[in-house]
């Protein structure tokens, strides 16, 4: 599917498909905004070729799970980004590889399925932007994806606080593998924003010839974008660490739980060696011992056992074991 957006130089909008590309060559001071979704390599190949982009650039936008990047070429400017499809409250995301060409007229935008931050623009700001500028499309495609992370990810702090409370009443191995699953989709979430930070970063640190610096208004987008990967980043890598203070939490708990549960075997075993003892004594079948003749003797090792464990027990006390 191929959308297009046109914005000539007296500001009449118009939108459509491959029909305006003609429109747009025949008048200097236009701008126009392609979408490319779900189209096969060689007709993008085609399409980008007819605008003199880079065989490079193209062999990138063209390879399966490429990192985030922006790279910079004669005629325009690269940048491979991370957007999302879908996402939730739960961290469960479907990642969109979106690529950018800009130029000083143009910007192409190519992904193979649905991709909620361009579908939103196309249909609200992306006229009144294109307007402006082609890399204040490109810029605000950023911003918008990084808002849909950016609300599901606070979304996922009520999610993690109300963890945090259950495992501190009640913990258990299913709260457990929670938190561990959660961990694990956040460190992949912070090499994404990771990635997406530092192309930022460049953009705000170099000059780009096609997402020039000088202009306030592209600055200021560029400025947008990477404080909202920022904190993005920030986020993630917080909630990250809560759950690792989370799962040590719960760890160390546990250890006392079961240093107490060994502590109080120890005090019953401590107590009952010296009873078993003497019961193995008295238990021997030999003939001859003295203390079986003695009248009182069966009362005598039942009182003798008896102040044993209550001494023992009394000992343990006083040292707090129980």
């Amino acid at each position: 599917m191929i959308r297009t957006l046109l914005v000539d130089a007296q500001g009449t909008q118009r939108r459509g498909g491959e029909e305006l590309l003609e429109m747009w060559r025949e008048s200097t001071g236009s701008h126009i905004w392609i979408d490319m979704q779900g189209e096969t390599q060689e007709r993008e190949r085609l399409m980008l070729e007819s605008f003199d982009c880079h065989p490079l650039a193209i062999n990138d936008a063209h390879r399966d799970r490429h990192p985030p990047k922006i790279e910079e070429f004669e005629t325009h400017t690269l940048i491979i980004y991370r957007g999302i499809s879908a996402f939730d409250a739960e961290l469960n995301y479907t990642p969109q590889q979106i690529c950018f060409f800009i130029g000083e007229r143009y910007v192409i935008s190519l992904h193979p399925g649905h991709a909620m931050s361009i579908d939103k623009l196309l249909a609200e700001q992306g006229m009144s932007l294109l307007q402006k500028s082609t890399q204040q499309v490109a810029l605000k495609v950023m911003y918008i994806s990084a808002g849909y992370y950016l609300d599901s990810l606070l979304e996922f702090e009520t999610e993690l606080s109300d963890l945090e409370d259950d495992l501190l009443e009640e913990g258990n191995d299913e709260l457990m593998r929670r938190i561990t699953m959660f961990r694990s989709r956040l460190v992949k979430m912070r090499r994404i924003f990771s990635y997406h930070k530092g192309i930022t970063q460049e953009l705000t640190a170099y000059d780009y010839q096609h997402l020039p610096r000088e202009d306030s208004e592209t600055l200021h987008a560029i400025t947008d974008v990477y404080e909202r990967f920022e904190r993005l980043y920030s986020l993630t890598q917080m909630y990250y660490d809560i759950c690792g203070d989370l799962i040590n939490g719960y760890i160390s708990i546990s250890s006392h739980q079961l240093n107490i549960t060994m502590r109080l075997l120890t005090v019953i075993t401590a107590i009952f060696v010296p009873l078993t003892f003497l019961a193995g004594i008295y238990g021997m079948n030999f003939e001859h011992m003295p203390e079986l003749g003695f009248r009182y003797g069966y009362f005598a090792v039942w009182g003798l056992m008896l102040g044993i464990a209550v001494a023992l027990i009394w000992y343990f006390r006083r040292q707090r074991w129980f």
